[in-house]
C-alpha cells in the first residue's frame, strides 16, 4: 500500500492517544493498566488503518504480547469495520471474523459495536449479517460500551439508552455501559458503587455483567479489590461471576489466560480460569434457535444457574 493512501487513512480515520485515554487519572500501576489495554487496541486499529491486507497486518497483531493481543484484534476489528462502511469494495471484515481474526472471536466482535457506534450505525440492523446468530451480540456490547465511555454524559450520567435498540438490544447495550464504568471509575469500588446507584433498579444487573468481565479480564487489581467488587454487587453477584466466567472463556479461546483472571475465579467462582471457562463452554451446548429468548440470553441464564448451583454446594 502507498505511503500516501496510508497518511491519508491516518488522518482521515485515526484517533490519538490522548483521546483513546482520557479517563485515565493518575500514573498509578492500576491506570497504567488500563491505558495499557486502550492503547494496545488503538494499536490494532491503526495497524489495519494503515494496510488491512492480511498477509501484513496478521503478523504485526502477533507481534503484540500475548496478554494484550486480543485487544489490538478488536482493534484491527473496528478498523476494517469502519473502512468496509466507507469504503464498499473493501469486504475484509467477515474472512477476519472467521479466519485469523477467531480466536480473538468475542473482542473482534466487540470492535465491530464500536466502529458502528462511531459511524452511528444501528448495530441490531447490522448483526443478522453476521454467520454466529449467537455470539453477535456482542456488538451490542461493543457499541454500548462505546457510547459509555465516550458518551458518558448521555448514556451515564443521563441514563439514556438509544430508542433505535430492541429490548433486549436495551439489555446488552448496559452490558457494554457496565463495562465502560469499570474504566471511568478506574476500577475504585466506591467510584463504581456511586455511579450504578443513580441507574434504576432493573438496569443495575445487566451493568454488574460488564463489570464483571472488565474484572476478570483487564487486570491490575488485587486481592482485595476482587473481594470488595464481590460485596459490592451484592444481589447481583450471579451477574458478575457471569460476566467473570465469560471473560475468562474469552481469554481460554484466545490461549492466553493470565493469572489475574485465574485469580478473580478463584474468588468468585472458587474454581481456576479454565475450570470456569469450561461452565461457559458447556452452556454454549445445545442451544435452542432463536425464539421468544434469543439463544443469547438462554446461555446466560444456563451461567446464572450453574453459578447458583455452585452456591449451594459451597455453601
Amino acid at each position: 500500500m502507498s505511503t500516501l493512501l496510508q497518511k491519508l487513512r491516518r488522518r482521515l480515520l485515526g484517533v490519538s492517544p490522548a483521546r483513546a485515554t482520557f479517563f485515565s487519572r493518575g500514573d498509578s500501576a492500576l491506570w497504567k493498566q488500563l491505558e495499557n489495554a486502550a492503547l494496545t487496541e488503538l494499536e490494532g486499529y491503526h495497524l489495519a488503518l494503515e494496510d488491512s491486507r492480511f498477509a501484513t497486518l496478521i503478523p504485526r497483531l502477533d507481534a503484540i504480547p500475548l496478554e494484550m493481543r486480543s485487544y489490538a484484534y478488536e482493534g484491527a476489528a473496528m478498523a476494517l469495520t469502519g473502512l468496509e462502511a466507507l469504503l464498499p469494495w473493501k469486504k475484509r471484515l467477515h474472512a477476519y471474523l472467521d479466519g485469523p481474526g477467531e480466536p480473538h472471536h468475542y473482542m473482534a466482535y466487540i470492535g465491530v459495536g464500536e466502529a458502528l457506534a462511531l459511524l452511528h450505525r444501528n448495530p441490531e440492523r447490522y448483526m443478522i449479517r453476521l454467520e454466529d446468530t449467537v455470539n453477535c451480540w456482542l456488538v451490542i456490547e461493543g457499541y454500548g460500551f462505546h457510547k459509555g465511555l465516550f458518551h458518558r454524559g448521555r448514556s451515564i450520567a443521563h441514563l439514556r439508552i438509544p430508542g433505535r435498540l430492541s429490548t433486549y438490544g436495551r439489555r446488552i447495550f448496559d452490558q457494554g455501559v457496565g463495562r465502560s464504568i469499570w474504566f471511568l471509575a478506574g476500577a475504585n469500588v466506591e467510584r463504581i458503587a456511586a455511579t450504578l446507584a443513580a441507574f434504576p433498579v432493573a438496569r443495575q444487573s445487566d451493568l454488574w455483567v460488564g463489570l464483571g468481565v472488565a474484572c476478570a479480564y483487564v487486570g491490575g487489581i488485587d486481592h482485595a479489590t476482587v473481594e470488595a467488587v464481590h460485596r459490592a454487587a451484592g444481589p447481583f453477584a450471579p451477574q458478575l461471576a457471569m460476566g467473570v466466567a465469560f471473560a475468562a472463556k474469552g481469554r481460554q479461546r484466545a490461549s492466553n489466560l493470565v493469572p489475574h483472571t485465574d485469580l478473580v475465579c478463584d474468588l468468585i467462582w472458587g474454581l481456576t480460569a479454565h475450570q470456569t471457562a469450561d461452565l461457559t463452554t458447556r452452556a454454549f451446548q445445545h442451544l435452542p434457535a432463536d425464539g421468544p429468548e434469543p439463544a443469547f440470553e438462554v446461555f446466560q441464564q444456563r451461567m446464572l444457574t450453574s453459578f447458583a448451583n455452585r452456591s449451594i454446594c459451597i455453601s
